[in-house]
C-alpha cells in the first residue's frame, strides 16, 4: 500500500478578467433606449399584484406572472432615499473611484427600490426619506450609468 502524503494548504493569487457582452432581453432593451434616447425611466407594472419594478423585468419576481413591454410604465423621475453608504475603497468594477456613495432610490410610481449613486451632498447632510432626483450624463449610451447620479431634491 502507498504511503499517503499530506500537503500543507495554500492559496493562489490570481485575477481573472472576462470580457463580455449580454442580450438585456426586451424589457432591459426597451428600458435602456428610453433611458438613453428620451431621459425617461421605466418601470413594469404587474398588474396581478399591483407592483411596479425598476428596472423592469419580464417576470414577476412576487407571483411569476409573465410581464410585457405593454406593462411598462414611466416613474419618477424623483424619488426616496431608503438607505446609503459609504464606499472608502476601490474595486475594478466600481463605477467611480472610493470615496463615494451608493443609495436605494424608490422612484416615485414603483415600489422597488434601486442602487445608484449619490452625489453633489455631503454624506454627513444625507438622511433617509430624502427626496431625490436624477442627473443625466449629456453623452448618454444605453446603460444605467446614463444617470449620472441621483442628487438631493433642490
Amino acid at each position: 500500500m502507498a504511503e499517503e502524503t499530506n500537503y500543507e494548504i495554500f492559496e493562489v493569487d490570481q485575477h481573472i478578467t472576462a470580457h463580455s457582452r449580454y442580450f438585456a432581453g426586451k424589457m432591459g432593451s426597451l428600458f435602456y433606449r428610453t433611458l438613453r434616447d428620451e431621459k425617461k425611466i421605466m418601470g413594469v407594472n404587474c398588474k396581478k399584484c399591483n407592483k411596479v419594478f425598476w428596472p423592469p423585468r419580464s417576470t414577476c419576481g412576487r407571483c411569476f406572472s409573465q410581464l410585457a413591454e405593454s406593462d411598462m410604465v414611466e416613474i419618477g423621475p424623483q424619488g426616496t432615499l431608503e438607505t446609503f453608504t459609504l464606499i472608502t475603497y476601490s474595486e475594478p468594477v466600481h463605477p467611480r473611484t472610493a470615496p463615494f456613495i451608493y443609495g436605494i432610490i424608490k422612484l416615485d410610481g414603483a415600489d422597488t427600490g434601486m442602487a445608484h449613486i449619490i452625489d453633489e451632498v455631503d454624506f454627513d447632510d444625507l438622511s433617509i426619506g430624502m427626496r431625490m432626483e436624477p442627473v443625466f450624463e449629456e453623452e448618454r449610451k444605453g446603460t444605467i450609468l446614463d444617470i449620472r447620479h441621483f442628487k438631493p431634491v433642490s
